[in-house]
């Protein structure tokens, strides 16, 4: 019994929604199967599908269910306007992720300008950061840490799909910088920082399909803030710029954390589309 687009749609949207899964999903899950933009499968609400598509789909709109979550059923998630692979050895890149980034290339541009910038981001992952920076900004040359090779080997692909120069580097946090005696201008991170107690409340779609080596950060979630201070005054350069993703609630802390550790700089704490305090910038001088 073929079934037309709309009607696959309507069964997706209340079988997730019963599921209590965001039932925005099966949208994504459908224009996967087909290869089609959201325009096309919009304006194609009437066609057939072919028994062969659908039956996919249905497995698709299951599994997630299940909780495997859609970027791992379709293999990427669109960061910055540019198509990420992502699997179960990378964090998958968030929306908010994209204003860290816009944060970041804005003040480069205004404090730097067309002077050459050595950049950082560390704990890459998917190397979204990494590799949107080196594709918005053109003066700079942008280095990706990462303590899991497995990692890097998805950021390393990201890149050369992407046509990005970013040069990867295996280690934990600033040690691979340190042990070179390497200066840097531009430092950007977004840490694990979820508090390990926040396991129990974590959906399962997070919790049991993401690296837990990307979303944990200690008892408080603060424990990598606390050794990029101790790491920090050993790469930066006297003018430089950090930029830190944060939990919610966790901004002020780590701001004043950065104040303790550069007492001169200017450290800001900035929300998010959402109205959350995601963002700690820092500007040395």
């Amino acid at each position: 019994m073929s079934k037309k687009v709309f009607e696959a749609l309507k069964w997706a949207s209340s079988f997730l929604k019963s599921a209590g899964r965001d039932e925005n999903a099966g949208e994504l899950l459908l224009r996967y199967r087909l290869n089609v933009s959201r325009a096309h499968l919009l304006s194609s609400l009437r066609d057939e599908l072919s028994e062969e598509v659908y039956d996919q789909f249905e497995a698709d709109v299951k599994q997630h269910v299940e909780g495997v979550p859609v970027q791992h059923i379709i293999g990427y998630e669109e960061f910055y306007g540019r198509r990420f692979k992502v699997n179960k050895e990378v964090l998958i890149p968030r929306p908010e992720t994209e204003e860290l980034v816009e944060g970041i290339v804005e003040r480069v541009q205004r404090i730097f300008s067309t002077q050459p910038v050595e950049v950082v981001d560390v704990g890459t992952g998917s190397g979204a950061i990494a590799i949107t920076l080196a594709l918005e900004l053109s003066t700079a040359a942008v280095t990706a840490t990462d303590i899991a090779q497995a990692s890097l080997d998805v950021a390393n692909h990201n890149a050369k799909t992407l046509g990005a120069p970013v040069d990867f580097l295996c280690g934990d946090l600033l040690q691979p910088l340190i042990q070179q005696n390497k200066k840097i201008d531009v430092l950007v991170s977004n840490p694990p920082y979820i508090p390990d107690e926040d396991a129990t409340t974590l959906s399962n779609v997070v919790k049991d399909h993401e690296p837990s080596r990307a979303l944990f950060g200690g008892q408080d979630g603060l424990d990598f803030y606390r050794r990029f201070m101790e790491e920090l005054p050993l790469v930066m350069n006297k003018k430089g710029i950090i930029g830190f993703e944060v939990g919610v609630g966790q901004a002020q802390t780590v701001a004043n954390m950065l104040n303790e550790t550069f007492p001169t700089a200017k450290v800001e704490v900035v929300y998010d589309i959402n109205g959350k305090d995601r963002m700690v910038f820092v500007e040395l001088n």
